[in-house]
């Protein structure tokens, strides 16, 4: 129902009872769905980024199995998102992250709709009820994280905020055309989502309890409906049947297959899947459960629940003005704009009221689901960046959580463009003639502060840090080395660039974190067997290597499957001898080593003599083994240079003095590395770096430029080299500041999303 009536109490009147709104328009919501892509393509990352977006870029790329729960649907999606662009000749990260802009749009355009239903009573105008939904899905579309998380494909999460969105949208259409033929298939509709969603991840699943609601406040009766029921139960187990590609995959073997889905049948699979039977699939169970974070039951708090309800408020006050004062706290800058969308979310439930009181059910119950409900059921430790009394870090998450809220944000950016549309027209109507809605309409302006105040830190144009930081490790290592990381953030960069981009493929690339799994070891092992090692590319940096050496001939390790298996932690009795090329290393009895420990010990000591070894910085495993007196500096890494201490230093080889830590330098070739080779881009003069977690890789080129120019002024070299070494050396510490101050992270951190 549709009218232009211009009389002062069409704000305050509902929709007449039994009343269905016209069309709806699609449209149009295609438009404000463009809008937004137009956005996301502007302030889009041209390449990968750090945590998971290059492990979601790469398994879409070859079709493996990202860490658990394996999210199949995104990775079936993102493939032939793929093959669909392969014809624009993008990147396959600008392809992929597209994607991710593409899935956010699109949700901006359901809610569009949703908004649009819910202003056309209350506004009484057609017109009135379009410009108040673009504007809801424009300060929805413009939150900090949920514009953060369009413009590059970090997480699977944008498609599963499609989800919510289009089952929100499905609500609403059911609701108006519940009594006519076929209505039930919206209803349907909505089921199969949120069962297929699931493959994607479970935050699809966060409207069920508010549909359930609204199915019992709308017509309770269609639950009771035999036809109705078997269609849902078909429709459910269709969509939760896509978690078969996980088992199907992993046994090919693709060369990213984390956590091994493998089963021994269909049978087994279909059990894991259906009832999440450990007896039927373990590995499956194990994957789909994400058993590996080992995550406490919900009673058992992380941290006080007042503490992560702090958290949310934090990530709440950061979507409407990311730019002003970084402080969490209330009464800072960005406390009142905080409270200012809080009340228009507000008012935008109040409108939800007057317009229809199902809807009101079903938006009133996903956001307390999306926001107490989901905080209670995260159970995070204490924030990142907040309570700074807790100095203990394992007791902090290791990143900001904000994205897990996502849905969240986007739904109460929604609702403030609805709160704000409903207060222009209740301020309208306070006035007489016929351009009161003209006269109040700089109110709308309201709707652009997000835009303003989030577009320097959601950006992410021009980013191109990660993909160098994976360059720049990559490319320091010698042919078919072996590189441990310090964590899978670290090292997910590293995978991108070799399974997407070809580059350095001869390097075993190793997280020592997941050598905790069963599963992680048994596919190093077989890698790197030399039917499957892969082969140096001299031509990925011409002239690097004169004469690159010919493929290993055995596996890194010559422990058995079953061997690896029985590794457990350890308390030595005896001191304990480890048996090097030139050297051995012993360990004095009462030394704890855990899994981790033997196992990377093991690796080093069967490969040795025929692969160089490698660590991710001077820091970290190779401390914790006990072999950083034979670390020797190249660039960003450390080879292990196993000598006897009685051998003269090589040429070339410089120990830095004691106050800039010491280390011994291959000046030569971490010259060679750090002024021909190394890429900088975004590392070295980015303005501001969003994410303060990472800002300990700034912090690598920083330390690794200033102990460089020491090295090299030992070594009595061009004091002109030194001024500039040092001159970089405080270029990369600017940025490491992120552009406002920042707590920096520790090297090693872990995924867990």
């Amino acid at each position: 129902m549709t009218h232009d009536t211009e009389t002062p109490d069409s704000v305050e009147l509902p929709a007449p009872a039994g009343t269905r709104p016209a069309s709806p328009p699609y449209g149009l919501s295609a438009a404000v769905g463009l809008a937004l892509f137009v956005l996301y393509v502007i302030t889009l990352a041209p390449s990968t980024a750090f945590w998971d977006t290059s492990e979601y870029i790469a398994t879409a790329y070859i079709l493996g199995i990202p860490h658990p729960p394996g999210n199949p649907l995104f990775v079936v999606l993102a493939r032939a998102w793929l093959i669909l662009l392969s014809p624009l000749g993008l990147s396959v990260a600008v392809r992929v992250n597209l994607l991710a802009a593409a899935t956010s749009a699109a949700s901006g355009a359901f809610l569009f709709l949703v908004a649009h239903r819910i202003l056309l009573p209350v506004l009484g105008s057609d017109r009135r009820a379009r410009i108040g939904g673009f504007l809801a899905a424009l300060v929805g579309g413009t939150t900090f994280t949920v514009w953060n998380q369009s413009n590059v494909n970090e997480k699977v999460y944008t498609v599963s905020v499609l989800v919510i969105a289009a089952v929100t949208w499905l609500a609403v259409r059911w609701r108006d055309r519940r009594h006519e033929p076929g209505g039930e298939r919206y209803l349907l509709g909505a089921l199969f989502l949120l069962a297929i969603g699931s493959t994607n991840h479970l935050m699809s699943v966060l409207p069920l309890p508010a549909l359930g609601l609204y199915v019992l406040f709308t017509e309770a009766r269609v639950l009771l409906r035999p036809r109705f029921l078997g269609r849902a139960f078909l429709l459910v187990v269709v969509g939760l049947s896509f978690n078969f590609v996980l088992p199907v995959r992993a046994a090919l073997d693709p060369v990213i297959d984390e956590g091994q889905p493998t089963c021994a049948s269909m049978l087994g699979a279909a059990e894991a899947i259906y009832t999440q039977g450990h007896a039927g699939c373990p590995a499956l169970a194990f994957n789909l459960t994400r058993k590996q974070y080992r995550k406490p039951p919900v009673t058992d708090r992380m941290s006080p629940f007042t503490a992560q309800l702090e958290n949310y408020a934090q990530y709440f006050g950061w979507q409407w003005g990311r730019a002003l004062n970084p402080s969490p706290l209330p009464g800072t800058a960005r406390g009142p704009l905080a409270l200012l969308f809080l009340v228009l979310g507000l008012a935008g439930l109040w409108a939800a009221w007057r317009a229809d009181r199902g809807i009101f059910v079903y938006l009133a119950t996903l956001c307390v689901t999306l926001t107490v409900a989901l905080v209670f059921y995260l159970n995070f430790k204490y924030g990142y960046s907040l309570h700074p009394e807790v100095t203990d870090r394992a007791l902090h998450e290791v990143r900001e959580r904000d994205y897990f809220f996502i849905a969240s944000f986007l739904v109460w950016g929604m609702l403030a463009g609805v709160g704000l549309a409903w207060t222009w027209g209740a301020l309208s109507s306070r006035l007489s003639g016929t351009r009161r809605y003209l006269l109040t309409s700089p109110i709308l302006l309201i709707a652009l502060v997000p835009l303003g105040l989030n577009w320097s830190w959601a950006s992410r144009a021009g980013d191109w840090a990660a993909h160098d930081w994976a360059w720049d490790m990559l490319t320091s290592v010698e042919p078919y080395g072996i590189l441990f990381t310090n964590g899978d953030n670290d090292t997910f960069p590293l995978w991108y660039l070799q399974e997407v981009e070809g580059v350095r493929k001869d390097v075993t690339v190793i997280v020592g974190q997941y050598l905790n799994t069963t599963w992680y070891p048994h596919q190093l092992a077989r890698l790197t067997d030399p039917e499957h090692q892969r082969h140096f590319d001299p031509d990925i940096v011409p002239g690097l290597y004169k004469a690159p050496p010919s493929p290993p001939a055995h596996s890194i390790t010559t422990l058995t499957g079953q061997e690896m298996d029985g590794v457990t932690a350890a308390r030595l009795g005896r001191d304990f001898t480890v048996p090097f090329p030139g050297i051995s290393v012993t360990y004095p009895a009462g030394t704890e080593l855990d899994r981790v420990d033997q196992l990377a010990l093991a690796f080093i000591h069967d490969s040795a003599g025929e692969r160089p070894i490698y660590f991710a910085g001077p820091q970290g495993l190779i401390t914790q083994l006990g072999l950083g007196r034979w670390g020797v500096r190249q660039g960003l890494v450390v080879k292990l240079e196993l000598r006897s201490p009685k051998d003269s230093m090589p040429p070339g080889l410089v120990r830095g003095s004691k106050s800039y830590g010491g280390e011994v330098f291959d000046v030569p070739r971490s010259l060679r590395l750090y002024r021909d080779v190394y890429r900088y881009r975004s590392i070295r003069e980015r303005a501001i770096w969003p994410d303060r977690s990472t800002l300990n890789i700034p912090g690598y080129y920083y330390v690794m430029a200033l102990q460089l120019s020491d090295a090299v002024h030992q070594a009595g070299m061009d004091s002109t080299l030194v001024r500039q070494l040092q001159g970089d050396a405080m270029d990369f510490a600017v940025v490491a500041e992120g552009g406002s101050k920042g707590r920096p992270a520790a090297a090693g951190t872990s995924s867990g999303g």
